[in-house]
């Protein structure tokens, strides 16, 4: 049977992107290695480390933090087992509903490992060895991200004692020592999730800050507030071994800048220093598709690579590795692919770690417009100084915003406190309309709300706050 489109993945990238395209009368199949669809998100990923980071939180604020709203309650007991079934039943109604989405738009799936025979031809290996052929007018390469590993370092990742980002939603216990390597965005939060529950964590990170390339001002203070929670941060920090032991594992360590190794026993190692493009078998080669030096799948402005009728997007392909980026290549390239003109602005993609609080950020930090000679102006608002945020008594953090200084047109917005994955949004969509802070300042805003932050740093980068 031949078709317009066959996707190879079923993540973020590959689901929109086969939806959109039989949405806009292609006639699409989708190549899933998986025996439910979602990729690495909605299975082992994005979504059941929501589902724990919420369980988790509500714990952790039940045991900590409504007695001083007047809530007396006995301390809680956790039922690890309850709470990785919601966990389960979570990522079942997410991947059960792309199977649905599929039906309903007439997409065609095949569960099986795809590889690329030539341009126009797929096979598909079920999981019995039996082969079959699609033929097509385009291929897409949606086949998303892998774990990354330590650089330099071998790790026998076993997902019970070392443990990727797989193993640490799966853990069958609450270990008392977790060591996390790796302060990016996986690490900071699945390491929250077992900090929450009891686990005594401590975060091994290489740069000399948290979060990576975030803004500094939002990773100094969130370090800040980890600590405060009780996590053991160590930045400028070389891993140089992890190693299994008879009652766990041991993860050694170096000063970046010089010192004595460090040993730390452990009884769950998290290794979270990052993914890498997925590639292997897919007939690339073969098939004559250029690969980076970062082993990405080479692209043009219009997703496609070096061989005509194959494209690729994702995590397979240069940017952020963000399930919402993928998203949206997704429904460019199917628009592009109808004789539609599809397009993807990369400097408006948000952010978001989902700890408590949550981190966001979208467009440029300090650092980057620094560093590009742009002349700038910010302006800065704290949660102390909003009276939802105490109402709440979720005052940690702040709003800052970036603005070129001639224009007024916004660059760049981060926030860290309560809900900031939900607020940054409003500063995308002016961003997307190349508005200023003045548009944004003279906004109205309900009162009392904690968005009143974003529009007082608004007004703090134009002119002047008025609540401080």
């Amino acid at each position: 049977m031949a078709y317009d489109v066959v996707v190879i993945g079923s993540g973020p990238g590959g689901y929109v992107c086969a939806i959109k395209a039989a949405q806009l009368g292609l006639k699409v199949a989708v190549v899933e290695k998986r025996a439910t669809y979602g990729g690495t998100c909605l299975n082992i990923g994005c979504i059941p480390s929501k589902a724990l980071l919420h369980a988790s939180e509500m714990f952790a604020h039940v045991a900590h933090g409504v007695d001083q709203l007047g809530i007396e309650v006995p301390a809680p007991t956790l039922n690890l087992e309850k709470m990785m079934a919601h966990k389960d039943a979570t990522v079942k109604a997410n991947v059960d509903g792309v199977g649905f989405l599929f039906k309903k738009n007439k997409v065609e799936g095949f569960i099986g490992t795809g590889k690329i025979v030539s341009a126009g031809k797929v096979s598909v290996t079920a999981e019995d060895g039996s082969v079959q052929e699609l033929e097509t007018k385009n291929i897409i390469i949606a086949t998303g991200s892998d774990v990354a590993g330590i650089p330099g370092v071998k790790v026998d990742i076993d997902e019970k004692v070392i443990v990727s980002s797989t193993g640490g939603i799966a853990l069958d216990k609450v270990p008392a020592q977790m060591v996390v390597v790796g302060g990016g965005v996986i690490g900071m939060e699945l390491g929250s999730v077992w900090a929450r529950l009891g686990a005594k964590v401590t975060v091994i990170e290489y740069l000399d800050k948290l979060l990576g390339g975030m803004d500094a001002d939002l990773s100094k203070q969130f370090q800040r507030l980890m600590s405060k929670q009780g996590m053991d941060i160590r930045t400028e920090a070389k891993v140089t071994a992890v190693e299994k032991t008879e009652t766990g594992a041991k993860v050694t360590y170096e000063p970046v800048k010089g010192g004595d190794a460090v040993t730390i026993d452990a009884d769950v190692v998290l290794v979270s220093t990052g993914r890498k493009p997925y590639t292997e078998g897919l007939g690339l080669e073969e098939a004559g598709v250029t690969l980076d030096n970062r082993g990405r799948v080479e692209i043009d402005a219009g997703f496609k690579t070096n061989v005509a009728g194959i494209y690729a997007i994702g995590d397979v392909v240069k940017g952020p590795m963000l399930a919402h980026k993928a998203e949206d290549e997704g429904v460019a390239l199917a628009e592009i692919l109808a004789g539609q003109h599809g397009h993807v602005n990369y400097d408006v993609i948000p952010s978001v770690v989902y700890t408590q609080p949550e981190v966001a950020s979208v467009g440029k930090t300090e650092e980057e417009l620094k560093a590009a000679g742009v002349a700038y102006k910010v302006g800065k608002f704290p949660f102390t100084a909003n009276g939802r945020a105490r109402a709440m008594l979720a005052t940690d953090g702040f709003v800052k915003i970036l603005a070129d200084k001639e224009t007024d047109q916004v660059l760049g917005g981060h926030i860290l406190g309560f809900g900031a994955g939900d607020m940054i949004h409003e500063i995308a969509v002016l961003m997307e309309f190349s508005g200023s802070s003045e548009d944004l300042g003279r906004t109205c805003h309900a009162h009392p709300t904690l968005s009143e932050a974003v529009k007082e740093a608004a007004m703090a980068t134009f002119f002047k706050p008025i609540h401080m």
